[in-house]
């Protein structure tokens, strides 16, 4: 540790944890987009539901959007990431801590850390694996729960939540690049390597199922890219 570049390090733990911030704080700046009232108009006037317009109630239509759904496979991340950002912590400890007490206190943190990390997505699987199930039979259930699920999942802010993730990406690259630059025997390290691609290979999952279905069926595979964020997530 002698030899470790202290300003590139720093520079690393900080950009992973902007990395760790911007994904928790996407709970809130991705979810605000309100339908107004042509689109939801547009759901309901679709040829598909022409048979069905007078038993709609365009008033209770109206009043079930309160904001695109939430980004929920962004937030997951913040997981996984917080393990990224705790192991590089726990390898740079040792140049503020005194090796005595750094000893006695990284067994219990990493135990903490990993069994708050195992029962976080162990709960997330299951509660987003109900979600996913609620939306898909509301898709499925021609005509009045399409119409439902179009109008409260169907407005998914693809756009901010593909501007958020060209963000990390370039975060989690520059803090790869410090990190190296600190000490190149980083790359040694074969468990911290494998966590970092994982990190970048979750970050491409999620681009990828943003960017494969329609706006409207977006929120689905957000769900579904959820679930494998936490499964990852269980694997470390």
């Amino acid at each position: 540790m002698g030899e470790l570049r202290k300003p590139f390090f720093i520079a690393a733990v900080a950009l992973i944890l902007v990395a760790v911030a911007t994904e928790v704080g996407a709970t809130w700046f991705l979810g605000g987009i309100t339908a107004k009232a042509n689109d939801v108009t547009n759901v309901v006037n679709d040829s598909a539901f022409a048979d069905y317009k007078s038993e709609i109630n365009r008033g209770d239509l109206q009043k079930l959007n309160r904001g695109s759904p939430l980004a929920c496979a962004i937030p997951a991340m913040a997981v996984l990431d917080g393990l990224v950002l705790f192991t590089v912590v726990l390898m740079g400890a040792p140049l503020f801590i005194p090796e005595r007490i750094f000893a006695k206190v990284q067994g219990v943190a990493t135990l903490v850390v990993s069994l708050l990390a195992l029962i976080g997505s162990i709960m997330g699987i299951f509660l987003t694996f109900a979600l996913l199930i609620l939306k898909v039979a509301l898709f499925t259930a021609f005509p009045f729960g399409t119409i439902a699920y179009l109008i409260i999942f169907g407005f998914f802010d693809r756009t901010g939540a593909n501007v958020t993730l060209s963000l990390l990406m370039m975060l989690k690259l520059a803090f790869a690049a410090c990190l190296i630059l600190a000490h190149q025997r980083f790359i040694q390290n074969k468990g911290l390597v494998l966590i970092i691609l994982t990190s970048l290979a979750a970050n491409i999952i999620v681009s990828f199922l943003y960017g494969f279905v329609p706006v409207p069926l977006v929120s689905i595979t957000d769900s579904i890219a959820t679930i494998v964020v936490f499964v990852l997530v269980l694997v470390w």
